[in-house]
This record gives structure tokens, sequence and C-alpha cells, in this order.
């Protein structure tokens, strides 16, 4: 094993995705989304895959983490993978913990967004119609490739 790797553990070492999945109430009864069977129905009965097929060819996707951020997932994804062969079920615990990372540090990106357009309609500043349709075809690009992953 990587002696290195053992030394640094990232601040997300004990998330995993099974906590990260409990931190909140079941989306399915939320967004209308449920699963049936080996596919997964979203709204009145389209398939996931019509609906990612529609917003994948919608728009271009753009980064959602910074070329610094991804670089050190990345990283750390090639170290995870390289233990595997020293210790697999480590690897697989340590991948969970980085997919845990990774979809926190989106969720919490999304998250910031949302309280900037928030804090100005507190504060009783217009957001501009071009400013909400950024946010939402971010929102959009980043759920079309969820679904189509």
């Amino acid at each position: 094993m990587n002696e290195e790797f053992r030394k640094e553990e990232p601040e997300d070492a004990g998330l995993t995705t099974a906590a990260l999945a409990a931190a909140g109430e079941p989306m399915a009864s939320k967004t209308g989304v449920r699963a049936v069977g080996a596919s997964t129905v979203v709204g009145n009965g389209g398939s996931a895959a019509g609906a990612a097929t529609a917003l994948a060819t919608d728009e271009q996707a753009a980064p959602l983490l910074s070329p610094e951020e991804a670089k050190e997932f990345r990283a750390r994804w090639d170290t995870i993978q390289g233990g595997f062969v020293d210790e697999p079920r480590r690897a697989v615990e340590q991948a969970d913990g980085l997919v845990a990372g990774a979809m926190k540090r989106l969720a919490e990106m999304f998250a910031d967004e949302r309280a900037k357009l928030e804090g100005q309609w507190d504060r009783g500043d217009s957001v501009s119609t071009e400013d909400l349709r950024l946010a939402l075809r971010r929102y959009r690009s980043f759920f079309g490739r969820l679904l189509s992953v």
C-alpha cells in the first residue's frame, strides 16, 4: 500500500455514500422518481435514458469542478486504484469515500449558488432572468449527466 496516501487522509475520509444518502429524506417521495425493476421511471412514465438523451443533446456539458479540483480528485482516484492489488477491500472503502466526497462537493457548490440567489432575493435585490436562466442551465446540465451515467 502507498504509505504516502495513508499519511495524508483527506477531510472526507470518514464520509461514505451511505452517510451522504442518509443525510436527508429519500428523494423519491419528493421528485416522483421511483425505481421499477432494473429501470427508473421519471415523472409520468418517461424513461431516464430518454430524459438524459434530451438533456444531453440540449447543451454542451460545462465543467462541474475547477480544473484544480478535478485534477486532485483524479490523482486520489489513481492512488486508490493503484492500491487495489495490495488491499482490495481498503481500495473499495476509499473509492466509496472519494465518490461521497465528490458528491458532497458538488452539492456544496449548488447550495452556495442557490444561497447567493436567495440572499439577493432576501435583500430585495432583483435577480435577472439571465442569471436565473444560467443557474437553471447548470442544474439541467448536471441532472442530464446524472441520468446518463
